[in-house]
């Protein structure tokens, strides 16, 4: 061979190497992410997940590809979407609320599922134990169910002369039931006569609101539930057209114009997801990661929305919280 033809060989093949190392470089990662809600009002909260996996080395994009599919309110489309997403064989499946976390754990018994959800997952099924969960779920437990009581006395206080005050409960709910236990315990304490109202669709919401005027109710405790806060927005507007003083679960309903909020910070538990999502895709096992529970709580009021009611917030009760919305 030449000497010409020999420099020319093996410049190709040197320019060359780059090209063929690159095409040797593994693919990029995707998570699945999943929510019964819309992307609109969740934009913090995936923010916030977005900021997890961060923490881990991840950065969407850039070394990790994430698929999202909301299901916009309509919980039936959730088997399907979360079918998607295992068929397009995601590293990892993100599950926001618990619909969306049996959603998923129905679609796949192999790829790793980390979820946020407001009820006790042990409880549910989703996992075995919360130290050790087992299979292949793990996340985030917010405790939302549990908080009833609290808001009933949060309410009662900001509005003491209300006698008769409506709690709106999605029957469909499965804590639906221990909701209602824990109210009607607190209730009589209270010296609150509880009126329940029943929504189980969206379709719903104007006739309970209905009910719960023809009752005489002069408060309403919105109880938690994921059809609740996937459709938080036309329960403030409901609220403030009829001029209900109204206490619901998560910020967001603050946020949204909605009265008060008493809950666990959502934000929190989305990080969190996220972080476990990275550490799975560095080879963890959900079955190894504890289920995380929620430690941190915050009160939030929107003094604007009181004003527009006419109620003026005792000091002692703004003192205690967490955030006055001006």
């Amino acid at each position: 061979m030449r000497r010409r033809e020999f420099i020319t060989l093996l410049g190709g093949a040197v320019a060359a190497w780059p090209l063929a190392a690159h095409a040797q470089q593994p693919p990029m990662p995707v998570v699945g992410f999943i929510n019964p809600g819309s992307p609109g009002p969740l934009r913090q909260q995936v923010a916030a997940f977005r900021d997890g996996l961060k923490e881990t080395g991840f950065i969407e994009g850039q070394n990790v590809a994430v698929e999202y599919r909301f299901a916009e309110g309509k919980f039936d489309r959730l088997p399907a979407l979360a079918a998607e997403l295992v068929h397009r064989q995601v590293a990892v499946l993100v599950a926001g609320s618990n619909p969306a976390a049996f959603a998923a754990k129905q679609a796949t018994g192999t790829i790793p599922i980390v979820f946020t959800t407001g009820d006790d997952p042990v409880t549910t099924g989703l996992v075995t134990s919360l130290n050790r969960p087992g299979g292949n779920m793990t996340g985030s437990y917010m405790l939302t169910t549990g908080l009833e009581a609290k808001r009933l006395g949060l309410l009662h206080e900001l509005v003491p002369r209300v006698t008769t005050i409506a709690a709106l409960v999605n029957s469909n709910y499965p804590p639906a039931e221990t909701q209602l236990r824990d109210l009607g315990e607190a209730a009589p304490r209270l010296g609150v006569h509880l009126v329940v109202v029943r929504a189980n669709a969206e379709s719903d919401f104007d006739a309970a609101f209905t009910t719960l005027l023809q009752e005489g109710a002069g408060a309403l405790l919105v109880c938690a539930s994921p059809l609740f806060n996937a459709r938080r927005q036309q329960l403030v507007v409901l609220a403030a057209r009829h001029a209900v003083p109204a206490i619901y679960e998560w910020r967001d309903f603050a946020e949204a114009g909605g009265l008060m909020s008493y809950g666990t910070i959502l934000a929190d538990a989305y990080r969190q997801a996220g972080v476990y999502a990275g550490r799975v895709l560095k080879g963890a096992r959900p079955a190894d990661l504890p289920v995380v529970q929620a430690s941190k709580f915050e009160f939030v009021i929107n003094l604007s929305t009181a004003k527009a009611l006419g109620i003026e917030v005792p000091p002692t009760l703004s003192a205690r919280a967490d955030e006055v919305i001006e």
